[in-house]
């Protein structure tokens, strides 16, 4: 079976990553170095294609380069057991709940911030410049 090669332009076209994130991953090792050309140009394979789209896939669900870095060696080891990736899932899961927590306990502060003013007013009896200006949080 013939694999494609791809310029790092075709490759950035391809999986809708820059270049300049394309060779950031090179050099943090979360893509093997491309083979190149007698005039120094990467050539990407079908392999790191897919690979670098797993590394979007796995930043867009919020994982850090690290974790993909792990994810990546138990991906290159089709032997290993699942466990290891479950974890990093879960984990993953929790985090972004608690990043929900807070943004809804965030969402409800700016709505009591905001119903506590009847608007029409002047900035020097603004409740909310009050709130945000005083010590601590101001009762609303």
């Amino acid at each position: 079976m013939k694999t494609s090669r791809h310029t790092i332009g075709q490759l950035a076209r391809a999986t809708g990553t820059k270049a300049v994130t394309i060779r950031y991953y090179e050099k943090e090792g979360l893509l093997p170095a491309p083979a190149r050309t007698p005039g120094g140009y990467r050539l990407f394979s079908d392999a790191d294609r897919d690979r670098l789209l797993f590394i979007r896939r796995s930043r867009r669900l919020g994982f850090s380069l690290e974790d993909i870095r792990s994810l990546l060696t138990l991906a290159d080891r089709s032997d290993a057991s699942c466990e290891e990736v479950d974890a990093k899932v879960a984990e993953q899961l929790e985090a972004v709940r608690g990043r929900i927590r807070r943004l809804r306990a965030l969402e409800s502060e700016l709505e009591q911030l905001g119903a506590s003013c009847q608007g029409g007013g002047v900035i020097g009896c603004c409740r909310i410049i009050e709130s945000l200006s005083g010590p601590g949080r101001a009762t609303l």
